[in-house]
């Protein structure tokens, strides 16, 4: 009830924002809810779960009566029988009649359980495929949205360090004016302008591309206009990654599917192997013949058991068996394949996270140390005693301090996600 007057409030407000200029401000949970209401992929895995569920019924209706009408019309040449293509000969004779035939599976000694079971399972394994998808889908949202915030804030080091550079020009175009620099110095302050607008130019596309990436990601076919809210640091991670790799394990979506689809095989091979079996079902038919034969009764009814028991089909049954345990045992092998890939992924996800997590302190610490080079480096051109070659290279570590403090946080945000991810958190 609640999501059928939330959306048309949620497009309310994108459209209400669009004509007056202002994006809606989408913090990361509700792109998160947002890709997972709209992206077509989990739709599609979605749709295969609920198609797997159909086929568990398509094998559950062998153990239900089957009950079916026939209504037959026959000419025959008086007294004929049918000779060719048969051991043995029958009569047969002219006659309009109906009836109904019921027929009931009473056991095939287990390989129609198998075969549930088989169902079943996948269908369990394509419900793990869906809780795979949305993990999927959450991890593109949230490092889209990370690398997003982080074109953002480069943005605006782009803006401000064009800000800084204009300003110098304007100081050393004046002090040139007055004899007191060189317009070697004007040159050199007009290349690090040029310099500056073409970086400001690359991280505004960038900020572009940032945010179709995060749209696309959200299940949008188009560019759509909102602002990002920036995202606290979690907590520093643990000193090493004691049973991370287990953790996975058990959490996984893709490795639960990949077992139940192995088990699937195995309850399938089962079932292949109980063709061997002998199948008892009984059946019975009732029906009359209005328009018929003298010699054929007016009302038929007749009801038996008959067992089917396979003896020689050429290896038929052999070679089924054998493919499906082959099958079992590939599956089997995907899943210690899978198993070693988990575990070389959360190794390196908390390796790489670490490694994120460690460098924010050392840019903040850059950022400190180019804030007070680049004052320095002013006061001794202001003074004299310093070059333009100088205070520009104090200008460029400055820039390159912030570019590098404003990446490292969302780098290790992205990290933290990617290890989520390989954790099995993300659902």
């Amino acid at each position: 009830m609640k999501s059928r007057y939330l959306r048309p409030f949620a497009a309310g407000v994108l459209l209400s924002a669009a004509l007056w200029g202002q994006a809606p401000v989408v913090p990361l949970a509700q792109a998160e809810q947002t890709a997972l209401r709209n992206h077509p992929r989990i739709a599609v895995a979605a749709l295969e779960a609920q198609a797997s569920r159909f086929a568990v019924d398509q094998v559950r209706a062998a153990y239900g009566p089957a009950l079916s009408g026939n209504v037959t019309g026959v000419g025959t040449e008086h007294g004929s029988v049918l000779s060719a293509g048969a051991v043995t000969t029958s009569s047969i004779y002219s006659r309009g009649a109906s009836g109904i035939v019921a027929s009931q599976l009473l056991t095939d000694f287990g390989r129609t359980g198998s075969l549930e079971r088989s169902a079943q399972l996948r269908n369990a394994s394509r419900n793990q495929n869906v809780a795979d998808t949305r993990a999927q889908i959450l991890i593109e949202v949230q490092q889209a949205y990370y690398q997003a915030l982080a074109s953002e804030s480069i943005l605006k080091v782009a803006q401000a360090t064009l800000g800084l550079r204009r300003l110098t020009l304007r100081q050393v175009t004046a002090l040139a004016r007055s004899s007191l620099r060189s317009t070697v110095d004007v040159g050199f302050a007009q290349v690090n302008v040029s310099q500056a607008e073409l970086d400001m130019f690359r991280a505004e596309n960038d900020t572009r591309a940032g945010h179709a990436r995060l749209s696309a990601a959200m299940g949008y076919q188009s560019d759509q206009p909102f602002e990002l809210a920036d995202e606290p640091l979690p907590p520093p991670l643990d000193s090493g990654d004691n049973g991370l790799v287990a953790q996975a394990l058990r959490q996984r979506p893709d490795m639960a599917a990949l077992r139940l689809n192995r088990d699937a095989l195995a309850s399938f091979a089962e079932a292949e192997k109980r063709l061997r079996n002998p199948t008892v079902s009984a059946a019975a038919v009732a029906g009359a013949a209005p328009v018929r034969d003298d010699r054929l009764a007016r009302n038929y009814a007749a009801a038996g058991v008959n067992m089917s028991i396979p003896v020689l089909n050429g290896g038929l049954f052999k070679a089924r068996r054998e493919e499906a345990e082959s099958h079992t045992a590939a599956a089997d092998k995907a899943v210690e394949d899978l198993t070693v890939r988990i575990a070389r992924d959360v190794r390196v996800a908390w390796l790489d996270a670490t490694d994120a997590f460690r460098r924010l302190d050392v840019t903040a610490r850059m950022v400190a140390e180019a804030d007070e080079a680049l004052r320095l480096a002013q006061a001794r051109y202001d003074n004299a005693l310093g070059s333009i070659v100088e205070l520009n290279q104090a200008q460029w570590n400055q820039t390159s301090a912030q570019i590098a403090a404003a990446s490292a946080k969302y780098e290790y945000l992205s990290r933290r996600a990617a290890l989520n991810y390989a954790l099995g958190v993300l659902r």
